[in-house]
């Protein structure tokens, strides 16, 4: 009896790794996400007033998602990744009303040794230049890098994002290289999907470079301001239809603090020209760093009249409480000419799963 209990446990346990054979490789997916909220008193320059605020994504906007990957054999991958931005104040879905659903990436793609290719909508050429090369990273509350590039104001300033074309492009396709002793690229293809229409393309390419304590990178595009997103968010306005960017820029670790650098333009087929330039540095700190950034954007063109230049200069200290949870303060200071200055200060913990 009992060797016939061995013997059927014996079949059992050939028929179980038989059918795991025999069965497709199955998709891995992940859930993941961050949240971000601070509390503190924000005030851009142009406010008439400080607004005691919690707000959602001080040093990086929440957002939650899914990724997966399937190995389809001989080096070749399946992808997917769908990431959906909140607002963990109020939990209301998107960075701003009208905000879609997956906005921060909703891409299917293919990877192997040539490299990788996605479709859908994900990163703008400028997203991982402008992001990996200041001190506060993907912070659109407080880093001033971001801030010039992607963020308008909604005050008296009149202050429009410098950089047209959203931080994500919809209706995409992206080639990605591989790497190259340090060195990959990325190419963007945004189609316009206006019939009749074949001048409405955006069109991008970014280059990142990582040796060591050394990093470069450099982007540039030509969109169409209003594609895809026909918002006050994601227009650059002053009549201008399309746009051209460029920016350049690096890092250098010393150890004991690592340096930031960038200098960008943006142009318009009408007279108007933006020119960023950015500073900054980290400095490790006990169980945190020290941040601390600069970005100056000098505006010139007929349409706007007289030239108009902005400052912003933010520090603080981010405090790593594990590797997934941190806590950090952040001063920001905010100068647009003619107009009020601005003063903001926050407080906020950041977890990420």
């Amino acid at each position: 009896m009992q060797q016939k209990s061995l013997k059927l446990k014996h079949a059992l346990l050939a028929a179980a790794l038989c059918t795991a054979a025999a069965a497709p490789a199955m998709a891995q997916v992940t859930v993941m996400g961050l949240v971000d909220t601070y509390a503190g008193s924000m005030r851009n320059a142009g406010d008439a007033n400080s607004r005691a605020s919690v707000n959602s994504g001080g040093l990086t906007t929440s957002w939650i998602g899914f990724k997966g990957t399937e190995d389809l054999g001989g080096g070749l991958k399946a992808n997917f990744l769908l990431t959906s931005f909140f607002q963990a104040d109020t939990g209301v879905q998107g960075r701003f009303p009208g905000d879609t659903m997956w906005s921060r990436d909703a891409v299917v793609g293919l990877s192997g040794g040539f490299g990788s290719i996605s479709f859908g909508r994900e990163l703008a050429p400028h997203f991982l230049p402008t992001i990996l090369f200041n001190p506060f990273g993907d912070s659109y509350t407080f880093s001033p890098l971001n801030l010039h590039n992607d963020v308008p104001l909604f005050n008296a300033s009149g202050w429009s994002n410098s950089v047209a074309g959203d931080t994500g492009w919809s209706n995409s396709i992206r080639y990605t290289t591989p790497d190259f002793g340090g060195l990959k690229a990325n190419l963007h293809y945004q189609l316009g999907e206006q019939a009749g229409k074949t001048g409405v393309n955006n069109i991008g390419a970014n280059a990142l470079y990582f040796n060591g304590p050394l990093a470069l990178t450099a982007y540039y595009n030509t969109v169409e301001v209003n594609n895809p997103l026909n918002t006050a968010g994601s227009s650059v306005g002053f009549g201008a239809s399309r746009q051209k960017a460029w920016m350049f820029g690096g890092s250098y670790d010393l150890k004991a603090a690592k340096l930031f650098a960038t200098y960008g333009q943006t142009s318009h087929n009408v007279d108007l020209d933006d020119k960023t330039l950015s500073l900054g540095a980290t400095v490790p700190m006990g169980a945190g760093k020290i941040m601390a950034a600069w970005a100056q954007t000098k505006r010139e063109g007929t349409v706007i009249g007289a030239d108009q230049t902005r400052k912003t200069a933010s520090v603080g200290y981010d405090y790593d409480m594990s590797k997934r949870t941190d806590l950090y303060a952040v001063y920001m200071n905010d100068r647009i000419t003619g107009t009020n200055n601005g003063n903001s200060f926050g407080v906020g913990i950041r977890h990420r799963f």
